[in-house]
């Protein structure tokens, strides 16, 4: 369900559920070498953090999932194949879930993606699917499909899972900004309510400062399934490294319930960052302004910031000389420091968010409303076209999904 503006919006996702001994499929399993998983699954093939997805091509005119028992039933996940609009629906686990058919819009072109791809995305921050198997029509084939050569991650918190926002993590501005340069692979590690300090924050037992070098996200599905001995992410063998991270944390921190000293952010921050250099060694870190919400001045309104000071200070700090010319790196899952022999380029930034959104954009739940998540995506996708060349080469397919409305009334 999803609620706009306090009413409940019509969805009516289709119910894709099938009996599969009424078909003819080839099957593959979920560990099969053409299929590509986008983010972080665990060996057992359940997703985790924010719009985790899964991406492969496919001959034929039939794709059908089946979701593995440690499936959060009613999941929404989204769907398309080559650049057509994304499709929705709730899956169930243990079930089949007939995604693709011959009645699907573009099934049958051959142009100009090609060979057909499909890719789906886990929209709930908080739930997860398991993949069991994958369907085609009797006879097909699953194809390869390489990765895009250029890489973003984000590391961050409700801010950046897109909480609040329509389809959540296929309605937040990180998503907006991977998917929103084209050709570009893209993660979102990022949870609600976490902090980069590791301690409980809003219910999440670690922060990102030592979670982030683990698979799984903070949440309960991790403690139902994982405990207390969660998976190591493995950094040599995802798919691709990210050229460039953007890390968005720190309004849980400054939240004075979590009550976290300024020191302990700074010296988190900083170790997270130097754990990014240790995995991506060449890698640009794009820091991120925190935008605490805004509130009544006078006759107009102000925006609230937290750590602004402080943020600045990290950033300058990797860009100094007594950093670079000795660089230190941080193991999250071993809590050690190495000094590295070799000297390194600059490699931090600082994207300042101030003026990008106003106080309408935000909703009554403290967080960015789908207009202000697409300001803020615009907003940094210029700065990175800036700052590192990158050009845009999505140049039709569909990005956010329900915003398409408008005023055509011309009789006044």
């Amino acid at each position: 369900m999803i609620l706009q503006n306090g009413q409940v919006r019509i969805t009516n996702y289709p119910d894709t559920r099938i009996n599969i001994s009424s078909y003819d499929f080839q099957t593959y399993d979920a560990n099969a070498t053409e299929l590509s998983y986008k983010g972080r699954w665990d060996s057992k093939k359940v997703s985790w953090w924010s719009a985790p997805g899964l991406v492969f091509g496919f001959t034929g005119d039939t794709v059908a999932i089946t979701f593995g028992e440690l499936t959060v039933d009613t999941t929404l996940i989204g769907y398309r194949i080559g650049g057509m609009d994304w499709s929705f629906t709730n899956v169930t686990a243990g079930a089949t879930h007939l995604l693709v058919s011959r009645e699907t819009p573009g099934v049958n072109e051959t142009y100009p993606v090609s060979p057909l791809t499909f890719e789906l995305r886990v929209t709930n921050w908080a739930y997860g699917v398991q993949i069991d198997k994958i369907h085609l029509a009797a006879g097909e084939k699953l194809v390869k499909i390489p990765p895009f050569k250029r890489s973003i991650e984000f590391i961050g918190d409700s801010l950046s899972a897109g909480m609040y926002t329509s389809y959540e993590g296929l309605s937040s501005f990180a998503y907006g900004v991977g998917a929103g340069f084209g050709d570009t692979e893209w993660s979102v590690t990022a949870y609600p309510g976490i902090c980069v300090s590791d301690q409980n924050c809003w219910g999440n037992p670690r922060g990102q400062v030592h979670q982030w070098f683990y698979t799984s996200d903070t949440s309960w599905r991790a403690a139902q399934i994982w405990g207390d001995d969660p998976e190591p992410w493995d950094f040599e063998k995802q798919e691709t490294t990210p050229d460039i991270v953007i890390i968005n944390l720190g309004t849980n921190d400054n939240n004075a319930a979590n009550n976290v000293s300024t020191a302990t952010y700074v010296d988190a921050y900083t170790k997270l960052i130097q754990g990014v250099h240790g995995k991506y060694p060449e890698a640009q870190v794009i820091v991120m302004q925190l935008w605490m919400g805004f509130y009544a001045y006078g006759n107009s309104y102000q925006q609230s910031q937290g750590y602004e000071q402080e943020l600045k200070d990290i950033v300058s700090y990797f860009n100094s000389d007594a950093y670079l010319s000795a660089p230190t790196i941080w193991e999250g899952t071993t809590n050690t420091t190495t000094t590295l022999d070799t000297p390194s380029e600059s490699f931090v930034h600082y994207f300042s968010t101030k003026g990008i959104m106003q106080h309408n954009d935000i909703g009554p739940q403290w967080h960015p409303t789908d207009v202000g998540a697409i300001k803020v995506a615009s907003h940094l996708i210029q700065f990175i076209k800036m700052a590192f060349g990158w050009d845009l080469v999505a140049t039709g397919p569909e990005i956010f999904h329900d915003t398409l409305y408008w005023n055509d009334e011309q009789n006044y």
